[in-house]
């Protein structure tokens, strides 16, 4: 049966009330290299999970209009901004593309000064690769010369929603070199996937993963890019020849549950629900701007209802696995423990949002 739009709305109410009431319940002890605590899961900290997190929120926010929601996000930014922002890397770059979006729609001059310091810095100061790549370094870890996929969502969508509401086109300019770079070297020309990450110390993709969520972090990003920033004709053409080559693989791959797994092309790894929504998220909104065929939509209405079947009664998005780093072998995917996130909330938001855009004035999938 497919989605119809009163559970999808019902569905959103939940994710809501769940993302905020996420709590660090002391099970995973990750510190950071200034030794703080590291802190991946609670709606309280400023990192990747929660700055996925609020991007999924302003989403909804930007869709719904809902007062309660932008006084919401205005209160999350200003508080982690009066307490004083974490240092620089990938992953604490992560929540000010939700500030930009915000910033973007408001215009408040609290949250510029703020932006621009930061996208000046990410310029400046981040670590490159060679050819220019941003290196993948976190609050729990160095990683030189490397890249990942992750850090297209983290970083490059800020600058180019920043760059594009600032008027500032070195900052588009950059996200399209990070999007370039980035696919040449984790695009997989076999399959049309995407590895992992990539080393230059060696020169490898280290265990070949072809990771879900991490080719999720691709199929929403580049949706996403495309939405946020004027990118120039032939970036943005080939762009869309790597998205659709990458979801030509993802859709033989889809489970009969809807769902696509952990590792994506290993029938024993465990269905995942975070890459899910992220894969569903962009292919209903890749069928919606013309992008894909009508079996797109068909996958991604597929995905989207396993996703709701997979939002508890407390809005807590069940089944998605916890943070993971670059594995050396396969069986280290399949290992990641199961986890509650804040990503794993605002991917379901997004699928979600999306999901009500494909539904008929009855409330039903059209």
């Amino acid at each position: 049966m497919a989605p119809n739009g009163r559970d999808i709305r019902g569905g959103l109410d939940r994710l809501v009330a769940g993302t905020t009431g996420l709590k660090h319940d002391g099970r995973f002890h990750e510190p950071n290299l200034d030794g703080t605590a590291g802190d991946y899961i609670s709606f309280e900290s400023w990192e990747w999970p929660q700055g996925v997190g609020l991007y999924g929120l302003i989403k909804l926010w930007l869709f719904t209009g809902r007062r309660d929601l932008q006084q919401l996000i205005e209160g999350w930014y200003q508080a982690r901004i009066e307490a004083g922002l974490p240092q620089l890397n990938v992953n604490t770059t992560a929540p000010m593309l939700g500030l930009s979006v915000l910033w973007a729609k408001t215009r408040d001059p609290r949250w510029q000064q703020v932006l621009d310091d930061w996208a000046n810095r990410v310029m400046s100061d981040m670590g490159r690769t060679p050819e220019g790549g941003f290196e993948h370094h976190v609050s729990d870890k160095v990683n030189d010369n490397e890249l990942w996929d992750d850090t297209l969502y983290m970083v490059a969508l800020f600058l180019a929603s920043y760059g594009q509401a600032s008027s500032r086109p070195e900052l588009v300019d950059e996200a399209s070199r990070q999007f370039l770079v980035h696919t040449r070297y984790l695009a997989d020309t076999n399959t049309g996937l995407w590895f992992h990450g990539w080393t230059f110390d060696g020169r490898h993709n280290f265990a070949e993963a072809r990771w879900a969520r991490g080719n999720a972090w691709i199929t929403a990003g580049l949706l996403d890019f495309f939405d946020l920033a004027e990118i120039s004709k032939p970036v943005k053409e080939f762009l869309q020849g790597v998205l659709v080559a990458q979801v030509d693989a993802l859709l033989a791959l889809q489970a009969p549950s809807g769902a696509w797994r952990t590792l994506l092309d290993d029938p024993t790894s465990y269905e995942e629900i975070s890459a899910t929504a992220g894969i569903g998220y962009g292919l209903l909104k890749g069928y919606r701007l013309g992008l894909g065929t009508p079996a797109w939509r068909e996958a991604g209405l597929k995905a989207l209802q396993v996703v709701m079947d997979n939002i508890d009664e407390t809005g807590t998005v069940l089944n998605v696995s916890y943070g993971t780093r670059m594995g050396h072998d396969l069986q280290f995917y399949k290992d990641i423990p199961i986890q509650p996130t804040g990503y794993g909330q605002a991917l379901a938001i997004l699928c979600l949002s999306e999901g009500l855009q494909h539904v008929g004035t009855e409330g039903q999938a059209a």
